[in-house]
């Protein structure tokens, strides 16, 4: 026996008063299995051994799992909070006029989008005074524009809510902005009875912000709400 032992008679009766620090230390646990699967041969298959290692796995990807459920239900959280917030902010809006500049004001900070734009169909799309007063966040446009701008011209369902990237030469719809808009959102609106549908679009430089993948429930209740709150507006 070594004259200077490592497991000196203070370590061991540290050790002894206290065990489960030494089994709740993986990397110490870790070696100890190597150490007793070295001593006893190539010719000996340790089951449990095996055992142990396909459990500790199992709790690796249950315990990635956890952390990724608990991230993913901030970031809802926290989108849930900027909907609302968005929303309230939107209605505090007591005149046509300031209810579209918030659109492009607090409401899209809050949404931390770059641009956004409403588009609303109308048979005579004409220039109007009205309309020029806010030509940096309304555009009027031909019957139809709006299933053809979400599905690009084909014969296919539009969907209420529709994510996705685009390039420069994509999107004409938002002015001076086209050229770094890089994902966008349209939320297509049903503005009641009687009434061309019209379309709200949110532009980011992000090419990640709006992709198909992500979910659209948070978004798909915005549009509910500002397409009850822009009927009653437009009556």
């Amino acid at each position: 026996m070594s004259s200077d032992p490592l497991l000196t008679d203070d370590v061991r009766s540290k050790i002894m008063s206290d065990p489960s620090v030494l089994l709740e230390d993986q990397d110490v646990m870790r070696a100890l299995v190597a150490a007793n699967e070295s001593a006893q041969g190539s010719n000996i298959v340790d089951l449990r051994g095996i055992a142990m290692e396909r459990l500790e796995a199992r709790l690796d990807r249950l315990e990635d799992t956890h952390r990724n459920v608990i991230a993913a239900a901030y970031e809802n959280l926290a989108g849930t909070n900027q909907i609302h917030r968005a929303i309230l902010r939107m209605m505090d809006a007591t005149k046509f006029e300031p209810f579209l500049k918030e659109l492009r004001g607090d409401v899209a900070d809050i949404l931390r989008v770059d641009a956004v734009r409403l588009v609303l169909e109308s048979v005579t799309p004409e220039a109007d005074p009205a309309v020029s007063k806010l030509s940096d966040v309304l555009s009027v446009v031909e019957p139809g524009f709006v299933r053809d701008y979400i599905t690009h011209g084909r014969q296919i369902t539009a969907r209420q809510v529709t994510l996705r990237q685009v390039k420069s030469d994509d999107t004409a719809i938002f002015g001076d902005k086209t050229d770094y808009i890089r994902s966008e959102a349209c939320l297509q609106l049903d503005l009641g009875e009687g009434r061309l549908p019209g379309m709200l679009i949110f532009g980011a430089e992000d090419p990640h912000q709006f992709t198909p993948q992500q979910g659209t429930d948070l978004l798909t209740f915005f549009a509910g709400v500002f397409e009850r709150s822009l009927r009653r507006w437009l009556s």
